[in-house]
């Protein structure tokens, strides 16, 4: 057990970690962030709602197992904390997805109060609670959007970085404006760093110079480990502790923190 990069959080906050695009990082952040921050001390519910599954793989949770999930959760079948499974790491459990949740855009699109599905469901939790959303910004994104207090954005140091961010920026704000007056942008995270890579450093200076301090200071890199990790169904801190890409989320969760406790100091 790792001693916390900073003292325990003393409330619940749900965090929805999306991004429009895939293959951003969106999905390692969500496991890696949380698997931190539980190491730390932590209690971390992830909640997987990307219909891929590709949160619940990666934290070793095999398909048979997953008894409905996410799904079940949207669709009133089942309670939160019948639906919540351990892990493998100590203080963070997972409501897993299912394949059923393909079609929730169809399936849940005529139901009452269909924006408001997941808070709903997640009255009950306790615990810090991040959100892996699915790419793209349907119903399931929305659901998140909804529920939760703030948006994290992993951003891939890419040339299309500033062009397909700007759509999830919007959608916040709408949502912000019409279903979620709470709502914040926890802040952007930039993911697959390569300080070699001159195209990489320039969007990264690109990126902080127009959204300044909303950037964390910790970026992700490159790395092996954090690509070879889910095969193995651990996150990278489990698989390789001492890799770079495992130091860097540990660097990102405690600045999380430092971020969660100065936000909550009175003006």
């Amino acid at each position: 057990m790792l001693d916390s990069p900073v003292e325990p959080l003393k409330r619940r906050r749900v965090i929805a970690i999306a991004n429009q695009k895939g293959g951003v990082g969106k999905t390692t952040t969500a496991i890696n962030l949380a698997t931190a921050l539980a190491i730390g001390g932590e209690k971390v519910l992830l909640v997987d709602a990307d219909p891929q599954g590709n949160a619940s793989t990666g934290l070793g949770i095999e398909a048979a197992a997953r008894n409905g999930g996410t799904y079940s959760l949207l669709a009133g079948e089942a309670s939160l904390a019948a639906l919540t499974l351990p892990t493998s790491v100590p203080n963070l459990s997972i409501v897993p997805a299912v394949a059923d949740l393909i079609g929730a855009d169809l399936e849940f699109g005529g139901a009452e109060r269909r924006e408001f599905l997941l808070r709903d469901a997640l009255g009950g939790a306790g615990e810090t609670v991040f959100i892996d959303c699915p790419p793209g910004l349907g119903l399931l994104t929305l659901n998140a959007l909804v529920a939760a207090d703030a948006v994290l954005v992993p951003l891939q140091a890419e040339f299309f970085a500033l062009e397909g961010i700007s759509q999830l920026m919007r959608t916040i704000e709408m949502v912000k404006r019409k279903l979620n007056p709470s709502l914040e942008l926890e802040g952007i995270v930039l993911t697959m760093t390569d300080k070699r890579n001159n195209l990489s450093e320039q969007v990264s200076e690109d990126v902080r110079g127009h959204f300044g301090a909303a950037v964390f200071e910790t970026a992700i890199p490159r790395n092996i480990r954090i690509t070879e990790a889910p095969s193995h169904g651990l996150p990278v801190l489990l698989y390789d502790f001492r890799s770079a890409g495992a130091q860097a989320y540990l660097a990102l969760a405690a600045e999380f923190l430092k971020r969660e406790r100065a936000r909550r100091v009175p003006a």
